[in-house]
């Protein structure tokens, strides 16, 4: 009998991460081996434990699951990643895929949905969840493969990073030290922030954020 297919939950919400495992743990082919409260810590568990499929939320204290999705990719290119989310949009699925995750499961069917999206990801498959567009899917993912342009972020990953601690509440020091770069760069980063968003503080940053996914309102 095959081993079961190990996977590392990330959620900020300790109830929901559990009965993301009770939902997984009810199947003889996947098993919970690792759990995250944030994308951070994920992208430790993951290099740290053999894992082979990570389950990551959106909206995460000090590293999103899009950002923590991209970090995975480009550390470990073999381990497959699903998104669990609140989110029914098409801007987030789309960037889902584009950071390399297989699929993107709404949280409110998930009872129906992450078991089957859990399998297919093993296959190497993508999950579509009901109501996406396939044809529009399908377009972006031939898009990827023939290496056409593809729509422009807002932000850059660095921008994203320091947009989501500004909206934390974090300082211009305390966020130079978690990402290792200068106050200064920090400073020279929130003002291209604040010119390409036309904004003008950080409470129009903090909500900005909120509407990107990055912070929960």
């Amino acid at each position: 009998m095959a081993r079961p297919t190990r996977v590392l939950l990330a959620d900020d919400h300790t109830l929901v991460r559990r009965g993301v495992r009770l939902i997984l743990e009810g199947e003889p082919d996947l098993t919970v081996v690792a759990e995250a409260g944030d994308g951070a810590e994920a992208v430790e568990l993951a290099r740290a434990r053999e894992v082979d499929l990570a389950v990551l939320d959106i909206a995460m204290p000090r590293m999103t699951g899009l950002q923590a999705a991209r970090e995975l990719s480009r550390r470990l290119p073999d381990l497959r990643i699903l998104i669990l989310t609140m989110y029914d949009n098409e801007q987030y699925f789309f960037e889902a895929l584009k950071a390399g995750a297989s699929g993107y499961v709404l949280k409110s069917v998930a009872d129906r949905d992450l078991v089957e999206a859990c399998r297919a990801a093993v296959r190497d498959e993508s999950f579509v969840y009901p109501g996406a567009e396939r044809a529009l899917v399908r377009s972006y993912l031939d898009r990827l493969q023939r290496g056409d342009d593809l729509p422009t972020r807002a932000v850059t990953e660095r921008e994203e990073e320091i947009l989501k601690l500004v909206a934390e509440g974090h300082t211009t020091k305390e966020i130079g030290e978690l990402l290792f770069i200068s106050a200064k760069t920090v400073e020279r980063h929130r003002a291209n922030l604040l010119h390409k968003l036309g904004m003008r503080d950080r409470l129009e940053l903090t909500r900005y954020a909120i509407r990107a996914g990055l912070i929960d309102p």
